[in-house]
């Protein structure tokens, strides 16, 4: 014969009722308890893939927790958002892409199958990569004063390559060209290094490329006439910027994003932020993305997040009046 269980108190039953309804992982005290999984924008080798390798053994040996890289190039950066988004519920899955994922896509593509708003939260910024113009050996310039010159004398006969259409190089691209009063022809690419290959190789006349194209002007590979930053590189400190030369606009750095699912409790992005950034501000970490032509700059997701938006009010201008679309 069975006997009835006591009543449980009300507030006790809601409780249970809230915590049945949440999620396993978010049910944990603990986070994260299992794997993480960092879905990169880009294909392997890419600069995104390479900084999320060097941060990789610092972030699992103070997670607690072994962190694989998963690459899903694609869509610009939309591919890797809808994975994290669909297949990222258990909250040990964390997108890395570049900004303009979020500032750029939803004016470029007619349908964004993910809304940053409400399926994503920043949770802080890897790095910062300046674009650096660059112009094949061949072309008869050696300053971006020369460029101008010579694309205003010569209308329509100059091209430009870019790591894809809606990228930042792309649309550094089209703020040069707006601000100079210039034409040249895009020539999209699926990356940066195929663009910066055929600049090399003379197919096409220039671009706007990350700093690891300075050991090729170094070598007399390509020429590099200035930085799309508000500021110099350390690593090119006599490379003028693009305001130094009287286009303030001209701004165009490369941002990459940290981003969890909205549903991921704020203590764990607090978490990820603070020993991300703790492996950012490492001398080695710093050491070896100046290598690859970026700087490590730790931002809290609040701060990220005003990154972003200041970078919708510029690319989403340029994205309208130049008509770029995703299609």
């Amino acid at each position: 014969m069975c006997r009835d269980l006591p009543a449980l108190p009300r507030r006790q039953l809601l409780l249970a009722g809230l915590a049945t309804a949440l999620p396993a992982w978010a049910q944990s005290a603990a986070w994260p308890h299992k794997s993480l999984r960092l879905v990169v924008a880009f294909p392997p080798g890419g600069l995104a893939d390479v900084m999320c390798r060097v941060v990789q053994p610092t972030l699992a040996a103070a997670l607690g927790q072994t962190l694989v890289v998963d690459n899903r190039a694609g869509a610009a950066g939309n591919l890797a958002a809808s994975e994290v988004v669909a297949n990222g519920k258990d909250g040990h899955s964390l997108l890395v892409t570049t900004s303009t994922t979020e500032s750029v896509n939803p004016a470029m593509f007619a349908r964004m199958p993910v809304d940053f708003d409400k399926d994503l939260q920043p949770v802080g910024q890897l790095a910062n990569s300046l674009l650096f113009l660059i112009a094949r050996p061949g072309l008869p310039v050696n300053t971006l004063k020369d460029l101008v010159a010579h694309a205003k004398a010569h209308p329509d006969t100059l091209s430009y390559g870019s790591a894809g259409v809606g990228t930042t190089p792309h649309l550094a691209g089209e703020l040069f060209k707006q601000a100079a009063g210039i034409t040249a022809a895009h020539v999209p690419y699926r990356g940066a290094a195929p663009a910066i290959q055929d600049v090399m190789a003379g197919q096409v006349d220039f671009a706007f490329a990350p700093g690891t194209v300075l050991p090729s002007m170094k070598a007399g590979k390509l020429k590099v006439l200035a930085v799309a930053s508000r500021q110099r590189s350390s690593s090119a400190p006599t490379i003028p910027t693009f305001e130094e030369l009287g286009y303030a606009d001209v701004v165009a750095d490369t941002r990459f994003g940290v981003y969890a699912p909205a549903g991921l409790p704020a203590a764990a992005v607090e978490l990820f932020n603070r020993e991300l950034n703790k492996a950012l501000a490492l001398p080695e970490t710093q050491r070896r993305f100046t290598e690859l032509g970026a700087d490590a700059v730790p931002l809290t997701p609040a701060a990220y997040r005003g990154v972003v938006q200041a970078e919708t009010r510029l690319f989403r201008g340029i994205v309208k009046a130049r008509g770029i679309t995703a299609e």
